[in-house]
């Protein structure tokens, strides 16, 4: 257990994170407003969309805020495990499942991955892409 605790003290103390970067001297009661509405804007250019037609899908997305995924899942048990929370880059995709106990394991960004779209068809598939 202290080996395990170690680990992640160590993981989390070398993991360069991009902080908040606000001048907190800076904001006030007159310059909150716009610091807000500035955030809002540059959210609302990107966004996910997931269609799930059937019982039992599952889709678990982990996102930067410049990632635009369209998920489409048509039939029963399947699953999408899509993790492209570890760096700002802009990254747009698609992935399409049509069958059955499909499972879709996508991680990381790279410029190849940038507009890629995944069709998978048929039952019982597995795909497991890493992209650094």
């Amino acid at each position: 257990m202290f080996k395990l605790i170690s680990w992640v003290l160590i993981f989390l103390s070398v993991l360069s994170v991009k902080a908040q970067q606000i001048d907190w001297d800076k904001i006030n009661s007159s310059t909150v407003l716009n610091f807000i509405a500035g955030q809002q804007a540059e959210q609302a250019l990107y966004g996910s969309q997931v269609i799930q037609s059937g019982n039992y899908n599952n889709a678990e997305l982990s996102l930067n805020a410049r990632t635009n995924v369209t998920v489409q899942q048509f039939g029963d048990y399947n699953t999408l495990l899509f993790i492209n929370s570890f760096t700002d880059k802009e990254n747009k995709t698609a992935v399409t499942a049509q069958g059955n106990n499909n499972i879709i394991d996508i991680t990381g960004s790279n410029s190849i991955s940038d507009g890629m779209q995944v069709h998978v068809k048929g039952d019982n598939k597995t795909i497991f892409m890493r992209n650094y």
